[in-house]
């Protein structure tokens, strides 16, 4: 793999642009180096300059026609996600993007023809897909064991208030567009389709200080696909575990530290025949209908080293999929095509919420 040096510029030095991304460009010195920021705020630029010993602008505009930057990482506010890219692909520049892209499928069309009309790169921060668990159980579910998936709960359950800018609808807020993403994108890889699944979805605005909805329970269904359960509240004292799979031979459950799956072997099960008369027992008593599996269980732990910080070996991993595909021409394997689904879907919640969305 060449060692090729990418120089970033990164927009934004908040909660994302700094403690995120920028703290993890450091650590990949071979790979990647920051040129530049741009944020507004004078104290984030000079924190900047001493951190990462780049130079600081107040704003995107002026650092892109100063710097010559092999990727911009724009981790502006969510609202000025899709504006922002659009004008950078219109530019020729490559960019990666924070979640959400944006806030519609239309949007989403949009960045994609300006990325193929301007060949510029247009990759979206979806880190989630690494998450070891979640990696971990794409296998179990592959390898067959659990029979034919039904359902699959994903939760991401807390309790918590909430009064910061992500808590409005103007600012492409709420636990749909900040949270849901992750697990979105998730559950939408394990139905492998680009179709548009049947949403049922309710929201509700309940521990939120703003406007947009802190309380998500979406359902997605397709023929021949499981039922996906989505959960993501921010009024659940008894959180539910992250991972709920359930399967025609046995089922797994667990966090993004453990996972426990238990199943039995077809060819160990007795041998039944549908008995349409009443059952009875031996003794010829009414009797109810039973049988003695033998149950198989596995376990699965993060690697100790992995679990130390779980989000940094996601957002590590990333980035290093990301210059294998700058440099070496490798897959980038997660692609805004993937995210055009993911806004159609959010697009379709928001419809059925109306009392909270009314545009």
């Amino acid at each position: 793999m060449s060692q090729k040096i990418i120089k970033v510029g990164i927009i934004g030095q908040g909660r994302s642009g700094r403690n995120i991304h920028g703290n993890m460009l450091v650590s990949l010195p071979n790979q990647y180096k920051i040129v530049a920021i741009a944020d507004s705020m004078a104290d984030r630029q000079a924190q900047a300059m001493k951190e990462y010993g780049c130079r600081a602008y107040d704003t995107y505009t002026q650092m892109v026609e100063e710097e010559q930057l092999d990727l911009i990482v724009n981790a502006s506010p969510s609202h000025l996600h899709f504006p922002i890219t659009l004008e950078l692909l219109n530019k020729g520049l490559h960019v990666l993007c924070e979640k959400p892209l944006a806030k519609t499928a239309a949007e989403v069309d949009q960045l994609i023809e300006a990325s193929q009309q301007n060949n510029a790169l247009l990759a979206v921060f979806q880190q989630s897909r690494y998450q070891h668990a979640f990696v971990q159980l794409r296998e179990v579910i592959a390898s067959g064991v659990l029979g034919r998936i039904v359902q699959v709960d994903f939760s991401l359950n807390g309790f918590a208030r909430r009064w910061d800018w992500q808590t409005l609808q103007s600012n492409n807020g709420g636990t749909l567009m900040n949270t849901g993403p992750h697990p979105l994108d998730q559950a939408l890889q394990l139905y492998g389709s680009e179709e548009m699944p049947d949403i049922t979805c309710m929201m509700d605005t309940v521990n939120t200080f703003g406007d947009a909805e802190d309380y998500v329970k979406l359902l997605m269904r397709k023929p021949g696909q499981p039922t996906i359960d989505l959960e993501i509240s921010s009024c659940s004292a008894y959180p539910h575990e992250l991972f709920n799979v359930q399967g025609s031979n046995g089922g797994l459950r667990g966090t993004s530290d453990k996972l426990t799956w238990r199943y039995f072997k077809p060819e160990e099960a007795p041998e039944q025949v549908l008995v349409a008369e009443p059952l009875v027992n031996a003794a010829g008593e009414p009797a109810y209908c039973r049988e003695e599996l033998v149950w198989h269980t596995e376990e699965w732990t993060i690697d100790p080293d992995v679990g130390k910080d779980p989000f940094n070996h996601m957002v590590k991993t990333f980035y290093q999929m990301l210059h294998r595909h700058m440099v070496d021409g490798a897959e980038l394997e997660i692609t805004a095509k993937q995210v055009h689904l993911q806004m159609q879907v959010m697009e379709e919640c928001r419809r059925q919420n109306a009392h909270i969305y009314k545009d």
